[in-house]
């Protein structure tokens, strides 16, 4: 005998089909959305890996263009302290690295200078465009890629350095670009003394820089000024940037030094990982 089914039969047999089909889609649009993201990290993962083996290439022919070469010329000591006990007559005894260009500016026609770093991996030709923007995404060799390279502030002149000399670049996980900067976060760096120099050759001059604020900071513009409008205005800069530091580096610094600042991310680029140094000697490149 064939069985009738009440009214609140039939809707609940169709309410438990529609909720049955329901289930079905969002569980294939929950498949669908992790196979998704499962396919846009693994091609992040490939391009993060490609981006990095160009440059290891780019890093590769660069480095057979290369030659560092140490000069002990005495070269002209700049804004020397009074106090002769200062640690800076023992950083300014050591030697000038220098090197040809020719071949790097065939390269990249924005090589602008070339940047050292004892016991980092620091060891890069400098570039630099017409804004702040281009070699974050884009290699020595022009091409796009989101490792970027070291670049130089585009407010910035080679050829008579400004007050405060800004130099960028990605910190790579890789140790590519800025990725070893934070080494100077380590005790066993903070150690050895010879460290606190960054040495750095344009086209025209050798300059050695004694390092003399290492920090972390929030993003912000007031570090990354590049002239002042008077002393007192660099004055109060400096004595923030000294304040700032993690470690006392023993530096005496004044309102006629010449600064190189260091800036790259820190903490998943919600900070930024600052090295600041002051000019103490220079040499004419040969």
């Amino acid at each position: 005998m064939k069985k009738y089914l009440s009214i609140e039969e039939y809707y609940q047999k169709e309410w438990d089909v529609k909720n049955k089909k329901n289930k079905l889609i969002i569980k294939n649009m929950a498949i669908l959305g992790c196979l998704s993201i499962f396919f846009i990290s693994v091609g992040a993962l490939f391009n993060w890996n490609m981006d990095n083996f160009k440059v290891k290439r780019i890093n590769k022919e660069i480095k057979e263009d290369i030659v560092l070469i140490s000069n002990n010329d005495v070269g002209e000591l700049v804004n020397p302290p009074k106090n002769r006990y200062s640690n800076y007559y023992y950083y300014v005894k050591m030697p000038f690295y220098q090197i040809d260009f020719s071949n790097l500016i065939d390269k990249n026609n924005d090589t602008v200078a070339f940047i050292h770093i004892n016991n980092t991996l620091i060891s890069y030709p400098v570039v630099k465009s017409h804004d702040n923007s281009y070699y974050l995404n884009h290699s020595f060799d022009k091409k796009q890629n989101k490792a970027g390279w070291i670049f130089m502030d585009y407010r910035n002149s080679i050829a008579d350095l400004n007050d405060n000399t800004i130099i960028y670049g990605h910190s790579r996980l890789d140790g590519t670009m800025f990725g070893t900067l934070r080494n100077i976060l380590l005790p066993e760096w903070q150690s050895n003394q010879d460290n606190y120099v960054i040495f750095m050759s344009t086209l025209k001059e050798n300059y050695l820089f004694q390092i003399f604020t290492i920090y972390t900071i929030n993003v912000e513009d007031y570090y990354i000024v590049t002239n002042f409008n008077d002393n007192n205005e660099k004055q109060r800069w400096l004595e923030t940037m000294k304040k700032r530091s993690i470690v006392d580096l023993n530096a005496e610094v004044d309102v006629n030094d010449k600064f190189l600042t260091l800036s790259t991310c820190y903490d998943n680029d919600n900070k930024r990982l600052v090295v600041q140094a002051k000019l103490i000697k220079r040499q004419q490149n040969m």
